[in-house]
């Protein structure tokens, strides 16, 4: 056989292996909605409206203990959700951030196990998605992230990956991705920890992919976390992006004075700074043209109305994207004690449910920049 033939004979069987995939491993290119641990935030009335075919929420694990896993909100929720006809996907958070790190094997890590099988009974076959980790490489400690934290998460994801082969079959609904790689633009969050991650993703016949959660200050940082995982992935495996945003970028401006045709137009002192006026919309929301007026007229956000595009072009430009889930709803707690140093993730939000006046008709306001966009995303 020519190298050439060989050549066409190895794409011939790798396209054959996407093909025999189920629907939810192959890079459907999708955009859906992310709402994080906020489930009462989940509004049908604003799904529909913007075209919105996935959702995703994540449950904190430790929490089953005291709501168990059928009662918990988040739980019931993503059921519902699956129930009203949309794609879902369930991320497992197990956080241990400035605490000891568990041992693999031991009592906490045997507690873990029950809580993920409480999960699985209530999910498994129901969800599309189940994503073992929320974003573990920051929640933990870094002087704990060696080969006891990678060998908890693939006990974790074994479990998973057995339960589903005795419980669910070989033509079980929901797929298994592992969870979040974080800060891949820096060189020092790429560690052995990070590789060995990726070693497990990649010869782990019955995981589907990775996922990443890019929060950036430009929009290029990005593509070093697909330059990272893909050539890490095998050729049938694809990627998610349940979290991502220029939320960086929007940081570097809170301490900067709002635009002077704003200040004018609203009898505001032009020395007052962005993080005030958004301050003075969580208290009191602004009527929609208001807030629309204060983005619009500053620069440092009008010039990124088009990221929810751009960034879904790079993603999907890859060919090897699952589904990306973008944040949805200004959450219940993004209002708290909003000062110059919080970080403003309600900037990112399609549904300005906190910062804007609701809708003659009771429906949350979208938000300028992005609606248009999203609900195109939705028809490519």
């Amino acid at each position: 056989m020519t190298h050439f033939a060989r050549r066409a004979a190895a794409g011939l069987a790798s396209l054959a292996a996407i093909w025999l995939l189920p629907a939810g491993a192959q890079a459907q290119n999708a955009l859906g909605a992310n709402f994080n641990e906020h489930y009462e935030d989940v509004a049908y009335p604003d799904l529909e409206r913007s075209g919105t075919q996935w959702v995703r929420i994540f449950v904190s694990m430790p929490e089953i203990d005291r709501f168990g896993a059928a009662d918990h909100g988040a739980v019931k929720t993503i059921l519902d959700v699956s129930k009203h006809g949309y794609k879902t996907i369930l991320t497992l958070k197990h956080a241990y951030i400035g605490v000891p790190f568990p041992q693999a094997g031991g009592d906490t890590y045997r507690k873990d196990i029950e809580r993920v099988d409480a999960v699985l009974r209530q999910v498994m076959g129901k969800i599309d998605i189940l994503v073992i980790g929320n974003e573990p490489f920051i929640e933990s400690r870094p002087v704990d992230r060696n080969a006891n934290f990678n060998a908890y998460y693939e006990g974790l994801a074994k479990r998973a990956i057995e339960y589903r082969a005795k419980h669910c079959g070989e033509g079980c609904k929901t797929r298994i991705y592992m969870g979040a790689l974080k800060q891949l633009e820096r060189p020092e969050a790429r560690t052995p920890a990070t590789e060995r991650w990726m070693e497990f993703v990649r010869t782990t016949p019955e995981i589907d992919g990775v996922t990443i959660h890019p929060h950036v200050a430009r929009i290029e940082a990005s593509k070093d976390y697909v330059d990272y995982i893909l050539p890490r992935m095998r050729a049938d495996q694809t990627f998610l992006v349940t979290e991502f945003s220029i939320v960086r970028w929007w940081e570097r401006h809170m301490k900067s004075p709002i635009p002077a045709s704003f200040a004018d137009k609203y009898g505001l002192p032009r020395e007052t700074l962005n993080w005030q006026v958004i301050r003075s919309a969580l208290d009191k929301p602004f009527p929609k043209a208001k807030w629309d007026d204060f983005l619009s007229a500053s620069p440092w956000f009008e010039s990124r109305k088009h990221y929810l595009r751009n960034q879904m072009k790079m993603f999907r430009d890859t060919g090897k994207l699952a589904v990306a889930t973008y944040a949805f709803k200004q959450g219940s707690s993004m209002g708290r004690n909003f000062g110059p140093r919080t970080t403003p993730w309600l900037l990112n939000s399609v549904v300005a449910a906190r910062t804007v006046e609701r809708n003659g008709d009771g429906t949350a306001a979208f938000n300028y920049a992005w609606i248009d966009d999203y609900k195109a995303l939705q028809k490519q």
